[in-house]
């Protein structure tokens, strides 16, 4: 069973940053293309950011040059770096396979862009 575990939210202000990170519970990184994800309250779960086994990356419009995706294979990690946050932004941030394994959620990590 896989299982992803998000870190690095918290609070912050307008226009500071964040960076995320999502490990798995085993080595299968490298088999999945790995999406970020987000559910702000009252929303449903939205794709933010997806990144392939090769490196390719997508951005859903509302992030496009404010967020960058990366992984690290050997690491069997993947980051969302967050610059510029807006109010708009707050929500809980999971990862997960793209598309999703379902089953595989975490807890997520809240963001919360307040001043």
């Amino acid at each position: 069973q896989v299982q992803f575990v998000e870190s690095g939210g918290g609070l912050v202000q307008p226009g500071g940053s964040l960076r995320l990170s999502c490990a798995a519970s085993r080595s299968i990184f490298r088999r999945y293309n790995m999406g970020w994800y987000r559910q702000a309250p009252g929303e449903q779960r939205e794709l933010v950011a997806s990144i392939t086994t090769g490196g390719n990356t997508n951005y859903a419009d509302s992030v496009k040059g404010q967020f960058t995706i990366s992984r690290d294979n050997a690491k069997n990690t993947v980051y969302l770096q967050m610059n510029s946050l807006k109010p708009e932004d707050t929500a809980v941030y999971y990862c997960n396979a793209r598309p999703p394994l379902e089953g595989a959620w975490g807890q997520g990590t809240q963001v919360t862009v307040s001043s």
